[in-house]
């Protein structure tokens, strides 16, 4: 066996000689090779299910598929059922012209093989494909404490901050190794200092700002490292509830896409910052103050992609990442509002509500609010809008979306929620503040 630099158990060190057989020998290699590489000392056992980030059956990826085959032809899959990220492609519920899809069949043609295999590793069920994993609906749920093998950057980062589980943004296919193997190395967010806050983020906003907006002012001012942050509190009071962890959700994707957080502490609110307050903070933190200049100052930084800053949006997209529940509702209730005071009965853009596939389930039950829903124009998606701007034609077209995730990675112009409001109702730009 060759040398490793981590301490190893008996039981690991027999899996490395090949007594377990050489693909369990190759998954353990893996892990911990990627654990040596971010110093890693030890592997420690995972508590919980693992979340994939990867979803998608990708043209130009096979080794990945040809690796799922070698796993499942050893009789191996994860310890605990896994949810995965969401599927790329909706045509029931979002439009796409005959080119498009076209092109969607070229770059996914491997989806049908590769939702196979993810069902013979261990899959949760048919259902299982979001990113919001820890939705009540969706049950991949982890508690305070728990060592988990997650990827996805927005469940990554609500994990270990809303909730106070454990993970670092384990890389894709990684995660699943490990929950093949039951282990994680020992590095970054899953160690006591790891988790310790690099910044005082200080919140002197004169109201509550965008979730999105602020992860994202946060996300570019530290980029990678633990901020603990002030004065939330003074908006959304103390501890966590349904409205505030919606908020925190938004927030966290900003900051994981816009930069690379994947924990912060907010002051009175997340349970380490409960518990152990500004203890968190280490010696020397540094400070980022944030006021509504700052918040103008970040929302004026972003870049628009568009060809014509002026066209008629084609589509808007709200749901990156997805909604819960309640802010499906809350989104209906929103745009019904805001279509009665103009007089309409529709929206005048194509607008998509994006929530996991167990959560429209949900929704759907409710009868009335699916009517309502439907009879306003607005339609409601399980697919990743992020795959859906991959695809060159559909990236062309002038899309918005209230998402900072979706903007930072597509083409998509972002606005804040009211100004979306105000555009998919009047039907063009001259319905946001800002043209």
């Amino acid at each position: 066996m060759r040398q490793y630099k981590m301490e190893l158990t008996d039981e690991e060190k027999e899996i490395l000689e090949g007594k377990h057989g050489e693909v369990m020998r190759k998954i353990l290699e893996s892990v911990v090779l990627y654990g040596e590489a971010f110093e890693a000392k030890r592997l420690l056992p995972i508590d919980g299910p693992v979340h994939l980030v990867t979803s998608f059956g990708l043209a130009g990826i096979e080794i990945v598929f040809d690796m799922m085959e070698e796993l499942i032809d050893a009789g191996l899959k994860t310890k605990e059922a896994f949810t995965a990220d969401p599927r790329p492609i909706d045509y029931d519920n979002v439009e796409c012209t005959e080119m498009q899809k076209k092109i969607f069949s070229a770059m996914y043609r491997n989806q049908e093989r590769y939702e196979a295999q993810l069902k013979k590793l261990g899959l949760k069920d048919d259902n299982a494909f979001t990113c919001t994993c820890y939705m009540p609906e969706v049950g991949n749920i982890p508690k305070n404490g728990q060592i988990l093998s997650w990827a996805e950057s927005s469940a990554v980062v609500y994990a270990n901050s809303v909730i106070g589980a454990r993970t670092n943004r384990t890389s894709g296919i990684i995660e699943l190794l490990c929950g093949i193997i039951g282990k994680v190395p020992e590095f970054g967010l899953v160690t006591d200092e790891g988790r310790r806050a690099r910044w005082l983020v200080e919140l002197k906003t004169s109201e509550l700002p965008n979730a999105q907006v602020l992860g994202s002012a946060i996300g570019m001012k530290v980029v990678e490292d633990v901020p603990y942050i002030v004065g939330l509190d003074r908006f959304l009071g103390k501890g966590i509830n349904n409205i505030t962890a919606d908020y925190l959700k938004d927030m966290g994707a900003a900051s994981a896409s816009n930069g690379a957080v994947g924990l912060y502490h907010v002051e009175n609110i997340t349970p380490e910052a409960v518990e152990q307050g500004r203890a968190l903070l280490i010696r020397d933190f540094l400070t980022y103050t944030i006021d509504d200049n700052e918040i103008k100052r970040v929302i004026d930084s972003y870049p628009v992609l568009w060809t014509d800053l002026n066209a008629k949006p084609a589509m808007c997209f709200i749901g990156c990442p997805h909604l819960s529940l309640r802010q499906i509702y809350d989104w209906i209730e929103r745009i019904s509002r805001k279509l009665s005071e103009a007089g309409k009965d529709n929206v005048s853009i194509n607008t998509v509500l994006c929530a996991a596939p167990d959560v429209i389930l949900r929704f759907k039950s409710d009868g009335e609010a699916y009517k309502k829903l439907t009879d306003m124009g607005l339609h409601l998606t399980y697919i990743c809008p992020l795959m859906y701007m991959s695809n060159a034609e559909c990236a062309r077209q002038p899309i918005i979306t209230n998402s900072n995730k979706l903007r930072t990675y597509s083409t998509a112009r972002f606005f804040p929620d009211d100004e979306v409001l105000d555009i998919i109702v009047v039907g063009n730009m001259q319905g946001g503040n800002r043209i």
